[in-house]
């Protein structure tokens, strides 16, 4: 697995700038105008610094570029790293500062000399985001991330307002890590076993086997991973962190270690970036490892269906009708259709046993949510609109892109079979909507729902502004500040 990048708040210092070895950053505002750390700068490089400032290049720049200086003159640094940001940016102007001052670090230890600058904690953030990288295959030695050191008038608060962010940072790297590991790696066994180690940081973790799954009625979930070696599995993790009385929120992922399709095979273009199908669940785990990081003040359960979709003499056949454990009846039309029987089980148990406040399910279940929205957003399905419109304002804050998306009686009818309760898919039209129609039949009328397909967000083929190309780890962030502004 990954490390996290160090992350190390200190006085503001002048003169340690003359002798930081590796990068050092300043911060210029668009004006030019320059602070205690930006004329130090000048000074020590006899006015390159102000050079830069008239430049047409400086002039051009926009909030949040990086300009890089070579091997200044009179600094020991390799390079003097120029961010354009004004004073008091908006929070996500200093993520995205962040995240581009990382990603011209290479990897570098980096001097980082703010002062008072505001939404240091989120420059911060942006940093360790970006500076995430997944080498835990290769052979070569790594070059290593770094470190951070930030120079900061208040050192000590910053550092406290930051030790959040830091937990949600390690929540992210763990998603992360999950959906860049190759299935061989990653199987429905060492997931649960990834899972069951957080209990060392208070969450309490039970794992599910087959027999269980089996006597709790859990069959079209068994159905899913019935053609594959490694057994099915649920694990249940448990935040505690609210007053005990208190119903939890509950957080259910699809974790579908490697999707061939099944007997409805797969392309094999491309097949091998079906070791991202557990996506839904990895966005839970690491969920639950932030909010038991930052010790939240609210209980939430996660809940992950572990499985492997895989075609054999055993597997699920195309026309096969199974029961499921709510007690419908699925005629399995297409067992690439995997991730929806996945989650119908398990989101019908998490109500029995939990009574949640609310219920948002995680997956990467549709490519046509790809056609839909792109790599921009993940689709957002919905029974309840203060509880969607409260998801929403999270993911906004966060800079995460969702879109909602409709939901209607007329998408239900696609979904009609005529030997079973339904069908588990509806054709092409419409088809994250019908995805999502199917799974709203498991939802309890009372039960706040959201079904987040992430399908276009999960893992990205070209690097974004938080993270290199792959997993992204896209959610942790949202779904830990919904739960801070809604239930702590």
């Amino acid at each position: 697995m990954s490390s996290l990048i160090p992350v190390r708040f200190q006085e503001f210092d002048l003169d340690a700038m003359a002798q930081a070895e590796g990068r050092v950053a300043i911060i210029i505002p668009s004006d030019g105008k320059m602070n205690p750390a930006a004329r130090r700068a000048n000074r020590l490089t006899k006015g390159a610094v102000a050079r830069l400032v008239e430049s047409e290049k400086f002039g051009k720049s926009k909030t949040g570029d990086v300009i890089s200086m070579a091997w200044p003159a009179g600094m020991a640094a390799e390079a003097l790293d120029v961010v354009v940001l004004p004073r008091r940016p908006e929070a996500d102007e200093a993520r995205k500062a962040g995240a581009a001052l990382a990603k011209s670090a290479g990897g570098k230890d980096m001097l980082v000399m703010v002062g008072n600058q505001a939404h240091t904690e989120n420059l911060a953030l942006g940093m360790v985001l970006r500076s995430y990288d997944f080498n835990a295959h290769k052979t070569k030695d790594s070059e290593g991330s770094g470190s951070i050191t930030i120079g900061h008038s208040k050192p000590k608060e910053a550092e406290a307002e930051f030790a959040p962010l830091y937990a949600i940072a390690d929540g992210v790297r763990m998603t992360r890590d999950l959906t860049n590991e190759p299935a061989n790696v990653l199987t429905t066994t060492e997931f649960a076993d990834r899972l069951v180690e957080m209990q060392e940081l208070g969450l309490e973790v039970e794992v599910l086997e087959e027999d269980k799954l089996a006597e709790l009625g859990m069959r079209t979930l068994l159905s899913v991973g019935q053609g594959s070696a490694s057994p099915s599995k649920v694990v249940v993790m448990h935040w505690n962190g609210g007053d005990k009385d208190d119903a939890p929120l509950a957080l259910v992922g699809k974790g579908v270690v490697f999707d061939t399709g099944g007997i409805s095979l797969k392309p094999a273009g491309g097949m091998e970036d079906m070791t991202m199908d557990m996506g839904g669940a990895g966005v839970v785990a690491g969920t639950m490892r932030a909010l038991a990081k930052r010790k939240a003040k609210a209980n939430v359960v996660g809940l992950v269906g572990l499985v492997e979709n895989m075609p054999s003499g055993n597997a699920t056949r195309p026309g096969d009708v199974v029961k499921s454990m709510k007690g419908d009846t699925v005629e399995i039309i297409n067992t690439d259709a995997e991730g929806r029987l996945v989650l119908c089980d398990v989101m019908w148990y998490a109500q029995e046993r939990f009574n949640p406040v609310g219920m948002i399910d995680l997956a990467t279940l549709t490519g046509a949510i790809i056609i839909g929205l792109g790599h921009e957003n993940a689709g957002v399905f919905s029974n309840n609109d203060t509880f969607c419109d409260a998801f929403l304002k999270s993911a906004r804050a966060e800079d995460e892109g969702a879109w909602r998306m409709p939901l209607g009686d007329a998408y239900d009818k696609l979904l009609k079979s005529r030997i079973a309760d339904m069908k588990n898919v509806g054709g092409r039209p419409a088809g994250s909507i019908t995805a999502a129609q199917f799974l709203q039949r498991f939802v309890k009328e009372d039960t706040p729902w959201i079904h987040l397909d992430i399908a276009g967000v999960a893992s990205v083929s070209s690097e974004t502004s938080y993270a290199p190309k792959g997993a992204t780890g896209w959610g942790v962030r949202a779904l830990s500040r919904f739960v801070q502004d809604n239930f702590e």
